[in-house]
């Protein structure tokens, strides 16, 4: 019965090239070590026969014997040398192997974490569906049930559009990553996310705009084209400003596949002329409304 070799890794064939080229270099150093003592050996008899007068054709014995050790000494030079240029070749190609390696195993992860998302987003659907139904299904009508069943029907659609697109993202941030082209490293530790004050109510929201807003003493600077968590009491000033809109929208989905969701987007600076202060603008329209009562 044969048995079938299981066929080497480029690294691990590249680890073997590169153990058996150190291998013949050290066997190739040791004759040249020895091609080179030989060679002063036969440099101080001929010096010892021409200083103490020996005849020439002793002498052209010498020489001949000294070029041919020395023509095999200069062949062993050259061999060694081009041994050298062979393992640092070598070297190169088993560092990039790694790397090819390492970027696999990379979006190898990146591409699972996707697949979880996938298989978990429909759990997280049906268990929304079924808070909607309870209530929808319900004999007894009950406004504060209603606004919550909407609430939460508003929530698994975005929720599960968000999934999709960032599922549909990380595939490509996977696709990136094998080619070498990916700007992050999964092993790289992620900073935590700052956690939100429990009294501010959010949204999860796509921003149009580069956005400040002030929560506290913290002021929160987004960019433009970004997956954010917006205070819901800024949420109407910035819809009706076109500054954000929600995950759902036809245009998002179109916006995330372009830009993505904006997490390795830099903050914008402070002096950034497109930069909408949306306190300043809810500010506006209160005085405005203030003014036509008035």
């Amino acid at each position: 019965m044969g048995f079938f070799k299981r066929e080497l890794s480029p690294v691990e064939r590249f680890e073997g090239a590169l153990k058996n080229k150190q291998a013949e270099r050290s066997k190739l150093a040791e004759r040249s070590r020895i091609a080179e003592a030989a060679l002063a050996e036969k440099r101080a008899a001929a010096e010892r026969l021409a200083v103490g007068g020996a005849t020439n054709a002793q002498l052209e014995r010498a020489e001949a014997g000294m070029r041919a050790v020395e023509d095999r000494a200069k062949t062993l030079r050259a061999e060694l040398a081009e041994f050298d240029e062979q393992i640092v070749s070598t070297e190169r190609a088993l560092a990039d192997a790694k790397a090819q390696r390492d970027r696999e195993l990379a979006a190898d992860q990146i591409e699972a974490l996707a697949a979880a998302i996938e298989q978990a987003a429909p759990q997280f659907g049906a268990g929304a569906s079924a808070l909607v139904d309870a209530v929808t299904k319900s004999a007894a009508s009950v406004p504060e049930a209603t606004r919550f069943s909407a609430s939460v029907d508003a929530v698994r659609r975005e929720i599960l559009s968000a999934a999709d697109l960032i599922c549909w993202e990380l595939r490509s941030t996977a696709v990136r990553t094998r080619a070498g082209n990916a700007n992050t490293a999964l092993s790289a530790p992620l900073e935590a996310e700052q956690p939100q004050a429990s009294e501010v109510e959010r949204q999860l929201i796509y921003t149009l705009n580069p956005l400040l807003w002030r929560e506290g003493s913290e002021v929160r600077r987004v960019s433009a084209f970004a997956l954010v968590g917006l205070p819901k009491k800024l949420l109407p000033v910035a819809l009706r400003h076109q500054h954000v809109d929600h995950l759902n929208a036809r245009r998002v989905q179109t916006l995330m596949h372009v830009h993505g969701s904006g997490q390795s987007h830099d903050d914008p600076q402070v002096d950034d002329p497109q930069l909408v202060d949306l306190d300043a603008l809810a500010a506006e329209e209160t005085e405005s409304a203030q003014a036509d009562v008035a």
